[in-house]
């Protein structure tokens, strides 16, 4: 098995696009040989914890609407391309995403994180739900068949966000800047929504030799 580490945040755009054309790719191949880990990368780390007014950060961000409009025209383009929803006008709130990365990690635990991922996803641009809710939270983690009253003693207490947060710079010392970044065997960082052709391109390549190398230690 080879690991793919992917770095994303559950309200990056492009990491969602980047996932479904990943996904894409791996059904396709059927058989891959990806052992797949999702890590913390918040795209806004200063973020109150209660989140802000999706109009005050777009205020923030881009100058106003018309900014933000020019921001996102690629992503739309791109969403529509790929066949996803992204209801940018129903959202009201922009989260805070340490929660929503804490859920992801315990998922993980219970081998649950790709499910986990594609709900927050879903959760936050298709159906414009407050990620940083921890009631959301609870919904998608019961909705993934993790234990939604574990969880939420969990969200109530202070686990595991100083190891996210202390993931989350470790790996802007390491110099990620943006996400998604995919980093394939723990050395080739690829960053960015990558096609699905190019996903089908590199599974193949290591498929082929990962069986050169068993044939010649055969």
């Amino acid at each position: 098995m080879v690991k793919l580490d992917i770095l994303s945040d559950p309200i990056c755009p492009w990491c969602y696009i980047g996932k479904t054309n990943l996904d894409r790719a791996l059904e396709q191949i059927g058989d891959h040989p990806f052992t797949i880990e999702w890590h913390p990368f918040q795209l806004n780390p200063d973020m109150p914890a209660g989140g802000m007014g999706r109009r005050d950060y777009l205020e923030a961000k881009f100058g106003g609407k018309e900014g933000a409009v020019r921001a996102y025209a690629p992503v739309v383009e791109m969403a529509e391309k790929v066949g996803l929803s992204i209801d940018f006008e129903g959202m009201q709130r922009t989260p805070n995403t340490l929660d929503a990365h804490r859920l992801i990690h315990w998922a993980g635990v219970e081998g649950r994180q790709s499910f986990v991922v594609q709900r927050l996803f879903e959760a936050y641009f298709r159906d414009a739900r407050d990620i940083g809710d921890r009631e959301v939270l609870l919904d998608i983690a019961d909705g993934c068949e993790m234990d939604a009253a574990v969880i939420g003693k969990l969200l109530a207490s202070d686990a595991d966000k100083d190891d996210i947060q202390n993931r989350d710079a470790h790996s802007r010392k390491m110099g990620i800047q943006s996400v998604p970044t995919f980093v394939v065997a723990n050395q080739h960082a690829v960053p960015g929504a990558q096609p699905t052709e190019m996903w089908v391109k590199v599974i193949g390549e290591i498929m082929d030799q990962l069986e050169g190398d068993e044939s010649g230690s055969a």
